[in-house]
């Protein structure tokens, strides 16, 4: 099992992500965002598992206020075309996805989809998330 973590510009590592569109579903937000940002058009969703995180960043002496719901989904597309807004990606095993990973709650969704693969015996994880 491998997880893909995108380059941004600003040179952090992290998921996918985007904004869903007014009244856009948040299952068809992430197809939408995954197409744009990867070229990824096949993948399905895998049952059971989706996280929110919130956080505030600052933008130009603003606060923002951001919450960001996360899917697992799952493809057999390993070939990427990365999006304006990204610079690399790489597919990589748990433990070094979340060892790039710049964020802690990037690494804290990382621990717990792996924790939830885990669990319902989707996928063989090594390591400490079992």
């Amino acid at each position: 099992m491998q997880f893909l973590l995108l380059q941004y510009g600003s040179g952090h590592w992290d998921l996918v992500k985007g904004h869903a569109l007014r009244g856009e579903r948040e299952e068809d937000a992430v197809m939408r965002e995954l197409a744009e940002e990867t070229g990824i058009r096949n993948a399905r969703f895998i049952p059971g598992y989706r996280e929110v995180i919130s956080y505030f960043f600052r933008v130009k002496r603003r606060t923002v206020f951001k919450e960001v719901v996360y899917y697992l989904v799952e493809t057999e597309e390993k070939t990427v075309t990365i999006s304006f807004e990204h610079t690399g990606y790489r597919w990589l095993p748990f433990e070094e996805a979340l060892a790039l990973a710049t964020f802690q709650n990037t690494r804290d969704v990382l621990l717990k989809a792996c924790q939830f693969l885990a669990s319902q015996e989707i996928a063989d994880v090594p390591g400490r998330c079992g």
